[in-house]
């Protein structure tokens, strides 16, 4: 078994690659991926509130951050000022506590049954087999007074073949009436997974 050295995967255009090291400078990426998406949906037809998007940028690459993903990214379909889903990978490497990862380690403990029985299978990705979970969760919602918010997840739990660590791909949305287009989109990002030791 060897340990994985970098990770990679392929997402359509409409996918922005979140800045996420702790050395980017969130806020002129903000500005000028802000500027890029104003352009690319004002060509599709579209007018956007630069200032609204830039804040919006700003606030999901933060988020993303918080969590020190391997990878992150949000959906920005032309002609929307705010993401409809994120999505992020992770590695997850073997530890004193978790010697050896499997695929059941994985299903039990990335699933939950906030509302309802996570749906749970198993399947074969080119990069190795995988665990895939569906659910949604409570989310908080964006002001605190507000009421809770039902976030939906796509998660997939990769074991590369030949290597001790899993990659972790969650792709999140709270858009109500999305769920078909986002699992589809997670499922066909999920078949890019590569891995390198």
């Amino acid at each position: 078994m060897s340990e994985i050295s970098a990770c990679g995967i392929v997402v359509p255009t409409d996918w922005v690659p979140l800045p996420i090291e702790p050395s980017d400078d969130i806020k002129a990426w903000a500005k000028s991926t802000a500027a890029e998406l104003r352009d690319r949906s004002k060509a599709a037809g579209y007018e956007l509130d630069k200032r609204a998007l830039r804040k919006e940028l700003q606030s999901r690459a933060e988020d993303s951050r918080s969590r020190d993903p391997f990878y992150a990214f949000a959906f920005y379909p032309d002609g929307f000022d705010t993401a409809l889903a994120t999505l992020e990978v992770e590695l997850i490497h073997p530890d004193e506590s978790t010697p050896e990862i499997t695929l059941g380690w994985l299903a039990e403990t990335f699933s939950a049954d906030d509302f309802g029985p996570p749906q749970i299978s198993r399947t074969d990705l080119p990069v190795g087999e995988a665990v895939r979970i569906r659910q949604d969760f409570a989310a908080d919602s964006a002001s605190r007074s507000g009421p809770g918010v039902l976030m939906e997840t796509v998660t997939y739990g990769i074991l590369p073949t030949g290597a001790e660590s899993a990659v972790m791909l969650l792709v999140s949305w709270t858009v109500p009436g999305i769920a078909e287009e986002m699992e589809t989109a997670a499922d066909s990002i999920a078949q890019t997974v590569t891995v390198d030791f």
